[in-house]
């Protein structure tokens, strides 16, 4: 015969069991992520590997291969990592990869920018190389900005990166075809580009109030690893990290900009931002000239640029 009181006791047990439970499945949850996330890392590399001929990285095919695709210690070679560390990760072991090998395998497993993506994120990691292309950039848009000319112009997100441009504005500051992709970025170009600083100026004007927007922008970015990997690198700079440390922000708002241009002298123009959306992201920056001696001196910027 079961007791009231025993009722209560076996009653709680039970409900301090699915507590228990309830807090162990919590706990696992995480390294349940992870787990998957590994042998969606380990299922990729190997069809990648699979569906990747000899000949394409530079490889004789021999008589005795019996895969069109490539081994596993070919892959290890090329990428310049262990053939049992290369296996480990085949297998979905809970082994720590580096940037520095992902971006090598990214290389060897010839991956596309998307491919590129996933794989970091299959594996935890933020790439150092961002992307050189976006999708915001449609040939629509390159033609608009072409079609701008000799008015300088270009696309911006609001992490500052220069996504595309016309000829004028690649010339306005210094020669932004001859800028890695990696480095086009206002902010680093305003920071650590000397070509570039020396043609604002008002620099120091122009780098707080850039500072300040960034900040104001970033306040919906915290956790994005783009623009913490971002700020990491400003940081090396000490004109940075002094403007920085003054926590000023600050909107997006119409201003006269002058330049002092290597080819045709100083230009002062109008600067507007054309939001491409209801949010702050993409932007196409226009520099309207505010004269008509920058005028000329747009359209002669723009004649040198095309006799390139």
């Amino acid at each position: 015969m079961t007791t009231m009181a025993q009722e209560t006791v076996t009653g709680a047990a039970v409900a301090g069991a699915a507590v228990t439970g309830a807090v162990a499945d919590v706990a696992v949850a995480p390294q349940t992520a992870s787990t998957v996330r590994r042998h969606e890392l380990a299922a990729f590399l190997r069809h990648r590997r699979e569906h990747i001929t000899p000949e394409q990285v530079g490889l004789p095919r021999g008589t005795r291969r019996r895969t069109p695709g490539l081994r596993r210690e070919e892959v290890a070679q090329l990428a310049a990592v262990g053939v049992t560390w290369y296996t480990w990760l085949e297998q979905a072991r809970d082994i720590q990869v580096s940037v520095q090998v992902l971006d090598a395998l990214a290389r060897t497993l010839l991956l596309d920018s998307s491919e590129r993506s996933h794989l970091f994120q299959l594996a935890g990691a933020i790439d150092p190389q961002p992307a050189t292309s976006c999708a915001v950039v449609t040939p629509a848009l390159q033609a608009m900005l072409d079609q701008l000319d000799p008015i300088p112009a270009c696309l911006q997100n609001s992490r500052y990166d220069i996504l595309a441009y016309n000829r004028t504005y690649g010339m306005l500051l210094c020669d932004l075809d001859a800028v890695p992709p990696e480095d086009r970025n206002c902010m680093i170009l305003a920071y650590t580009h000397e070509e570039w600083q020396s043609s604002i100026v008002h620099l120091e004007k122009s780098q707080r109030l850039m500072a300040a927007r960034f900040r104001g922008s970033m306040a919906d970015h915290l956790a994005d690893p783009t623009w913490k990997t971002l700020l990491k690198r400003l940081r090396k700079s000490p004109e940075f990290c002094e403007v920085w440390d003054r926590h000023e922000v600050m909107g997006a708002s119409p201003r006269r900009k002058e330049f002092r241009n290597t080819h045709v002298g100083r230009i002062t123009v109008d600067h507007t931002d054309l939001w491409l959306g209801p949010a702050r992201g993409p932007r196409m920056v226009t520099y309207a000239p505010a004269d008509e001696e920058s005028r000329e001196r747009l359209e002669k910027l723009h004649e040198i640029g095309q006799a390139r």
